[in-house]
């Protein structure tokens, strides 16, 4: 009889075995994984040696119903009992994939019209560039390839989306990004719009759009790709007036806009999506994490009507829609959405994420808003940031930390060690926090206070070393 596997025997084979993303791959090899989670109820883990911590990111941005919930188990069960899988291809179809597809475009900004899924937020995004190609290519406009994104959006990791992400990281030895995309200006306040009113940040990017495109050429662009809220870039918010700066300019160049709703959809920053916060409106949105609260993969682009009735005919020039996933449209996700929907409305969970996150921002701000390692605090609801920097010059603007002291991931480290995770933010000294939305408040405080304690502790290793 073999003997149960030890903690030792788990996390002995993962370090030998695992590939993992976003990991440094010799650490891991050399040292074996941060923690390795066995369990989970609420805002809560467990680790594979017992510790609990407080999931402060939920998972990547996307656990948003909480751990444990048995009515999504539920739904995955009947669902691979009634029909596990049938594909969509030659116009198949399942019963539980056309509810969801209705749901859904009663749910999205008016003007919505189809729906076409896939498995992750990468996957959607690629299907979106395709999608706007051919829509411009059933215009007679073939030319409109290029498309826009901003610098430190974060929209994937394919082969196309990591090329739109704008992030170095995800370009830097894979030849990336592939020709034909173009990044315009963050919307971060704290190093692209030190010292303008929002008014002029918003008339600064809006300029620098302009003049992207000018360069570029109106007639080879297809299409700009952007989060409402910026999320693994920084938590970036644009100023007010930016989305009613920009759109004019893409509709009057006939550049679709694509909002890319994977993290801010279905609930997020208080609302339903963030297209709803700031006054957007996309041609194509594309959703997933929250679709299922990651129970499940399942991502979807959904497609304006306007942009639908060009699609149509694309057939006469091009035959069938050529383009799909083996996975596109699986029955059981879609159940696991329909169950993680009726949650979410059920239990009001998207004004609990406004009230919460109303704290949350709060606690953020009171705890760090002075702190001498802070640059900046910033967010909306429940997603927030808190940015460390090495000082400021004589004009007032932040002076970055070296890279090389990684200080926004000691301080996360720091933090799961006190029993909190969190995420430390690719190419920038920022710690995001994007709980659950059943977290409590009194949970969030405690999140803060280990954050703060975490912060004090890195700050007392930085001054001892002379690096602060």
């Amino acid at each position: 009889m073999n003997r149960p596997l030890s903690a030792a025997d788990l996390l002995a084979m993962d370090q030998a075995h695992v590939f993992h993303p976003f990991t440094m791959t010799a650490d891991h090899e050399d040292n074996g994984p941060a923690a390795m989670m066995v369990g989970g109820k609420g805002s809560r883990l467990t680790d594979v040696q017992g510790k609990e911590y407080i999931d402060a990111l939920a998972g990547l941005w996307c656990v948003n119903v909480g751990y444990g919930r048995p009515e999504l188990a539920e739904a995955m069960r009947a669902q691979a009992e009634q029909l596990p899988y049938f594909h969509g291809f030659s116009g198949m179809a399942n019963d539980v994939v056309a509810q969801l597809s209705a749901r859904l475009v009663k749910l999205a900004p008016a003007g919505m019209k189809k729906v076409f899924y896939g498995n992750s937020g990468s996957d959607a995004n690629d299907t979106q560039v395709k999608i706007a190609w051919l829509y411009h290519a059933a215009k007679g406009k073939p030319a409109k390839r290029k498309i826009l994104a901003r610098s430190r959006g974060y929209h994937g990791v394919t082969v196309m989306t990591a090329g739109l992400t704008g992030l170095t990281g995800l370009h830097d030895g894979f030849g990336l990004p592939l020709p034909g995309i173009s990044h315009v200006m963050a919307p971060r306040r704290i190093w692209e719009g030190h010292g303008l009113s929002d008014a002029e940040f918003a008339q600064k990017l809006a300029d620098d759009l302009e003049a992207t495109i000018a360069r570029e050429g109106a007639d080879s662009i297809a299409a700009m790709i952007m989060e409402p809220l910026m999320g693994a870039g920084g938590v970036h918010a644009p100023p007010a007036g930016y989305y009613q700066a920009i759109q004019p300019i893409l509709k009057r160049h006939d550049i679709l806009l694509i909002a890319d709703e994977v993290i801010c959809g279905f609930g997020r920053l208080g609302a339903m999506f963030g297209s709803e916060v700031f006054g957007i409106q996309p041609d194509m949105m594309t959703v997933a994490k929250g679709l299922t609260s990651a129970y499940f993969p399942l991502s979807a682009c959904i497609v304006s009507d306007h942009v639908w009735q060009v699609m149509r005919t694309a057939e006469g020039k091009f035959g069938a829609f050529g383009h799909g996933y083996t996975y596109s449209g699986h029955p059981v996700g879609a159940a696991v959405a329909m169950a993680n929907l009726d949650i979410i409305e059920r239990e009001n969970l998207v004004a609990q994420a406004a009230v919460t996150g109303n704290h949350m921002q709060e606690a953020l701000r009171a705890a760090f808003g002075n702190h001498p390692l802070v640059g900046d605090v910033r967010g909306q609801a429940l997603i927030g940031a808190v940015e460390f920097i090495a000082g400021r010059d004589g004009d007032g603007r932040p002076v970055a930390f070296d890279p090389s002291l990684k200080v926004s991931a000691r301080i996360v480290n720091a933090a799961r060690a006190r029993g909190v995770i969190g995420r430390a933010l690719p190419a920038s000294d920022s710690v995001a926090f994007s709980p659950p939305f059943v977290i409590t408040r009194q949970e969030i405080d405690t999140v803060v206070g280990v954050f703060r304690e975490a912060a004090d502790q890195v700050m007392g290793e930085l001054r001892a070393a002379g690096q602060f």
